[in-house]
């Protein structure tokens, strides 16, 4: 059977050019997992990039009419809007008769279906968890099947979900589309789901109460590398894990084999872990066999916040972490939220000091990060789940994405100013992440001269709150103006308009 996989084109708001957590990095393959199972089952499959390939709607309109295919599959992305414009697309064919059913599939409609389903009935239904079982067994049935949501006969939202797969191992490799393999690393899953339980995080609810770290076995692991390598010559890859180390001793040795047998293809690669899993001799071992970027999420550089989020570590285990990755030569990328609802000032501090204690407020770009990350407050997670019972959650056009209030006035308004003048930043420089302009020859002095302004400014507001000064909406509108106006001088006093400023 002809099924046609989408992954629809979306746009990021202005607005929320720093918001990174609309879906996992884990997702990037989810697509790709669906297709190699049903090719592997003889289906005819074809994949969309309407994302990576910047395809409009009446570009895959007219990719569908080619196809001809009887399944459409979406993966649906929340794109910090309601997707009424992909919605519309759908209605319009199955208006037209160009497919027969729909499905949908990810993240988004595995906590957001009820909502889905009522702003959309073209769907005939939702794959809820992971997705490549249910969509084999749907495709051949034809009928809803356990692990999916769906409308009933009576007009009634129906959900049922399904164990998660024990045996990753069996799972045959993902398709990986051309657009994929022209990003310049080749994402790799080598496990699934995590052992800690974060009250932010949606990743095990994801897949289902009682789902916890599934790891594929590193021969595996190192197979479907081959594999990549024999098809495209030498390749940097990236692991999609939330967790690359699984739990305790086990884990240490299962990364340990893995770098064993990954040394061998010498290849550079890059994983994500918890600090509590970052030990000097299996760091060294991953270094040795190619590790050159790891992201961990610090999250605090205070201990009360830290149980607040339930992420099981220690302020002191964030520091040895950074300690050990550093003496193996590793630079991190680093998750912190700066910024919770019931943050106070006196939090605030201590995370600032815990970041310019641990150096990490020298790179503009981890700098722009850390100083502002509010915490994302998504279906499916905890601090959702609470915020609701607690009648704190505020919910703007969607049920997917919540906020809620900061409980001191003073710290909402330096969340206010530092947000506003980092997506500026960020803003202006989207054209060069973008590689559509280039860089000035000396754009690091000019990053340097931004970083010391951020972080003078987020020092200076937070000093001022901290001593009682009241700051207004009129007198932060006119700080943020100022900022960003120093901001742009530093690039026009080069005249350097390639940039983007």
């Amino acid at each position: 059977m002809k099924v046609f996989l989408l992954e629809h084109p979306r746009q990021i708001a202005p607005d929320r050019c720093n918001d990174i957590a609309n879906t996992p990095l884990a997702s990037s393959l989810i697509t790709g997992c669906i297709a190699g199972l049903l090719n592997s089952m003889g289906h005819d499959i074809r994949i969309e990039e309407g994302f990576l390939d910047k395809l409009t709607y009446e570009d895959i309109y007219q990719q569908v009419i080619t196809f001809a295919p009887p399944v459409l599959g979406v993966h649906l992305i929340y794109n910090w809007e309601s997707n009424r414009q992909l919605f519309a697309f759908l209605k319009q064919l199955k208006a037209e008769g160009l497919v027969g059913k729909i499905v949908g599939y990810g993240y988004y409609p595995t906590f957001a279906y009820q909502e889905i389903l009522k702003f959309c009935p073209e769907f005939d239904g939702l794959i809820i968890g992971e997705p490549e079982q249910t969509f084999a067994e749907w495709l051949a049935t034809g009928v809803p099947v356990r692990g999916m949501a769906w409308v009933d006969a009576a007009g009634q939202i129906q959900m049922q979900r399904r164990e998660v797969n024990r045996n990753l191992d069996a799972l045959p490799d993902p398709i990986r589309s051309e657009a994929m393999m022209r990003m310049g690393e080749v994402n790799i899953e080598g496990s699934r789901g995590c052992y800690g339980s974060c009250t932010f995080c949606y990743i095990n609810p994801y897949y289902g109460a009682g789902s916890c770290w599934r790891a594929k076995s590193p021969e595996r692991v190192i197979q479907e590398i081959d594999r990549i390598i024999v098809r495209h010559g030498s390749m940097r890859f990236y692991f999609t894990d939330p967790n690359f180390f699984g739990p305790g001793k086990q884990g240490q040795e299962r990364a340990l084999k893995l770098a064993a047998m990954l040394k061998e293809r010498k290849i550079r690669f890059g994983i994500e872990a918890r600090v509590n899993d970052i030990h000097h001799d299996t760091i060294a071992a991953l270094v040795d066999a190619g590790l050159d970027s790891l992201l961990i999420g610090l999250e605090s550089g205070r201990d009360d916040s830290l149980k607040r989020l339930n992420k099981m570590t220690t302020v002191e285990q964030n520091e040895k972490a950074l300690s050990i990755l550093r003496t193996n030569g590793i630079e991190p990328n680093v998750g912190f939220i700066m910024f919770e609802p019931d943050s106070s000032l006196a939090d605030i501090r201590t995370n600032f000091e815990f970041l310019k204690r641990n150096a990490l407020l020298k790179n503009i770009f981890i700098t722009a990060n850390v100083l502002y990350h509010p915490q994302i407050i998504l279906q499916g997670s905890k601090a959702y789940r609470d915020l609701q019972q607690e009648g704190r959650l505020i919910l703007k056009g969607n049920s997917y994405e919540g906020m809620a209030a900061f409980m001191a006035p003073e710290v909402a308004r330096l969340a206010e100013i530092i947000g506003q003048i980092t997506n500026y930043f960020f803003v202006s420089m989207d054209e060069v992440w973008k590689g559509k302009l280039r860089e000035p020859l000396n754009a690091l002095s000019l990053y340097e001269t931004v970083n010391r302004l951020l972080v003078n400014c987020f020092e200076e507001n937070l000093s001022r709150l901290e001593a009682g000064e009241s700051i207004d909406e009129a007198a932060a509108k006119v700080l943020i103006d100022e900022v960003k106006m120093k901001i742009k001088s530093v690039f026009n006093k080069e005249d350097l308009v390639q940039v983007g400023f």
